[in-house]
């Protein structure tokens, strides 16, 4: 019996406690939800298998003490099938031991349902855009932009398991000064100048500039001659855009799609697919921006002052209002959030019931100005607009910060993390982690093969499963033969919970938008298989005593352990490949691979 079906069987006690006038004053609308009613696991083994403390959530609407209410839970629970014994504890917890076949059937549930065991579809007919990554195409994927990439995959991931219809949406910042300032320092590279006070550095500016020179020279196009005055247009007589002479317009306009193709390998090698890459540079050029403010001024929050147009963001709850199109005629960037925004909401294809946005610890102070724009346009801040906050990420090496990157010179880059442990351990170690709390990267620890390393821990769980399967096979064990209810040591007891808490913890990771609970959930089932591995064998192994030492109980309980007979064999295997497949569904949930063998 798993959690969810007590909670369904205290639910119906519950009901049929108020219709027989044994409940008190409790009335059917007080009665809580079947998903509020928590069944927990005891901390301490002897209390039970289970625990529910809903004679106090219900005691003072019920008008009653909450032990005598809680006597009467206890006496409907222990005429149920497959629960061995109730007891009432403290002011009124009701602790639940369930008989071994009915705690073991959760491994039968996860056999026949496999990889889908613990999928729901609580989170069903939404649609949810999940906006992550999003680094501009000014250089590689530095660590923030590289632990968004890694939590926001397994957070889409963990809520298309929930139920969720996931647009993962990539938005490039192709508008703006930014990418000015990469054109500058393109060309100050190809020439060998000195890099722009405000422009970017690193080899890879280098590499870019040099691959713009050969493109160029491919088309017959002679770059590093062009004028680098400001002529206002190009040579057909149509204007510069974000370059302020023909030698950077062509840099920019040749540079930037390559940095584009190159972000989108860089995530594709990283086991990242997105759905949308969206271009913030198509909001301008399909009248986007104008569309979205239009509708504010439809609804009376633009307003004219000192030759600026502002959105009156203050009427919905911002600290201050805002300026959307500056004085002399440009745009702020807050313009291009608005069109953004709206565009997710009304767009043809997969418009977004919830708009999930990931941003970096330096956005903090977008959150009140994108909240107002939100209400602005008539929704629900908090439902429709969801803004994550990623804190910083440390990367760490002999107990010292690693700053520098081959590549790019003054930061860490997705690449560099990659080589120095590969895709596995960097995704784990960076989504294990609540993306709202720093995060430390040890090297030296991420690649190593011990038990503190948290990621090749769960996996060598997995393959050690793997291993028991082979063996098993090898010693011809049938799981045809297999009795349930033999699955009855603590050990057994302890994986066998493990395994029935997979459902509840893959909703609760979903409603609270955090993968890192999957993690830390694949943490406690390894805990829990690996030392139930060592305790405990399938393949029964052969027992001597030649000094005839041990006592009669001390033998039986060795033979339990290591030679158990066939139907208790069985029993392991299957427990054993329960676990594998759990296992292999969780690191999959954070893209990360389940190997066989290690």
């Amino acid at each position: 019996m798993t959690p969810e079906a007590l909670s369904e069987l205290i639910a119906s006690i519950a009901h049929t406690l108020v219709s027989s006038g044994k409940a008190g004053s409790l009335s059917e609308d007080l009665i809580p939800p079947v998903e509020k009613m928590a069944v927990m696991r005891p901390k301490d083994r002897s209390h039970g298998d289970w625990a529910s403390n809903i004679a106090m959530q219900l005691a003072k609407k019920a008008d009653m003490k909450p032990r005598d209410l809680a006597e009467l839970f206890a006496s409907a629970l222990q005429q149920a099938d497959g629960i061995q014994s109730v007891e009432v504890a403290g002011p009124g917890f009701i602790n639940i031991t369930l008989d071994s076949a009915s705690a073991a059937a959760v491994v039968d549930t996860v056999l026949q349902e496999g990889n889908d065991y613990g999928r729901n579809s609580h989170l069903g007919g939404q649609t949810l855009n999940l906006e992550f990554v999003s680094a501009n195409p000014t250089g590689p994927i530095h660590i923030g932009g590289t632990r968004w990439a890694a939590v926001g995959d397994s957070m889409a991931r963990v809520l298309e398991a929930n139920g969720a219809k996931v647009v993962r949406e990539y938005y490039f910042n192709d508008h703006g000064e930014q990418i000015n300032r990469f054109a500058k320092s393109l060309v100050a590279a190809a020439h060998g100048e000195p890099t722009p006070i405000d422009g970017y550095k690193g080899a890879y500016i280098d590499e870019i500039a040099a691959r713009v020179i050969e493109e160029a020279k491919a088309d017959g196009v002679d770059v590093l001659n062009l004028p680098r005055v400001d002529s206002g247009k190009d040579a057909d007589g149509e204007p510069l855009g974000e370059g302020d002479s023909e030698q950077r317009e062509e840099f920019r306009k040749r540079a930037v799609p390559m940095m584009f193709a190159e972000i989108q390998e860089s995530m594709k090698e990283f086991r990242v697919n997105f759905d949308v890459w969206f271009h913030e540079n198509s909001l301008y050029e399909d009248g986007a921006v104008n569309t979205a403010i239009d509708k504010l001024r439809e609804m009376g929050d633009i307003y004219e002052k000192d030759g600026a147009t502002w959105f009156a963001s203050t009427k919905h709850g911002d600290d201050k209002d805002r300026v959307i199109i500056k004085s002399d005629g440009n745009y702020a960037y807050f313009a291009a959030d608005i069109a953004y925004y709206y565009d997710k909401r009304h767009r043809a294809n997969n418009p977004a019931d919830v708009a999930i946005y990931m941003l970096g610890a330096d956005h903090h102070g977008y959150i009140g100005r994108m909240m107002a724009m939100c209400d602005a346009f008539g929704d629900t801040p908090g439902e429709n607009m969801q803004i994550l906050i990623g804190q910083l990420v440390n990367v760490m090496k002999d107990g010292k910060a690693v700053r520098m990157s081959k590549r790019a010179g003054n930061v860490v880059t997705l690449e560099d993390l990659v080589e120095a442990i590969g895709v596995d351990a960097s995704r784990y170690s960076l989504a294990r982690t609540d993306y709202n709390t720093s995060v430390d990267i040890d090297l030296n620890l991420l690649a190593s093969h011990s038990n503190e390393n948290p990621v090749y821990y769960v996996q060598y769980a997995h393959a050690r499963s793997c291993n028991v399967d082979r063996n098993a096979t090898d010693a011809q064990i049938n799981m045809g033969d297999a009795d349930l209810s033999l699955l009855d040591t603590e050990a057994d007891g302890v994986v066998l919970a493990a395994l029935a808490q997979w459902p509840a913890a893959l909703s609760q990771a979903g409603d609270v938008r955090g993968p890192h609970r999957v993690a830390h959930y694949l943490e406690d089932l390894a805990a829990a298989y690996h030392k139930w591995y060592n305790l405990e064998r399938v393949v029964p192994m052969e027992l001597t005593d030649p000094e005839n030492r041990l006592e009669e109980q001390e033998r039986e309980e060795l033979r339990i352990n290591k030679s158990p007979e066939p139907a208790r064999a069985a029993a392991r295997l299957k427990l054993n490949d329960a676990v594998r497949i759990v296992i292999a569904a969780g690191l999959d949930l954070l893209g990360v691979s389940a190997p066989e063998k290690m």
